[in-house]
């Protein structure tokens, strides 16, 4: 096995993660008010609104590790494949 299928392998599980990730940050997403107007008899609403923010804020930082450890994935898989063609073609 290669290196590059390797890398390929890697590249490809971390953007699947990062894909289910951002469907999961769609759908919590969707049920997020933009506004809110709270009374007591709607405190229900106030502690789902804080939970669905504080899932939001831990997917977050995960969301941006993932595209860029993906987006660094592609450009070392573009470079070494840019590579070995310019090695083959010089040999």
């Amino acid at each position: 096995m290669s290196l590059m299928t390797v890398l390929l392998g890697v590249w490809g599980v971390l953007t699947g993660a990062l894909i289910i990730l951002l469907i999961y940050r769609g759908t919590l997403n969707m049920h997020e008010d933009d506004q809110l107007f709270l009374s007591d008899s709607e405190s229900q609403m106030q502690a789902e609104q804080a939970e669905l923010m504080h899932r939001m804020d831990r997917i977050t930082p995960m969301v941006r590790v993932l595209g860029a450890a993906s987006a660094l994935l592609v450009l070392v898989i573009a470079g070494m494949w840019i590579w070995q063609g310019v090695m083959q073609n010089t040999l």
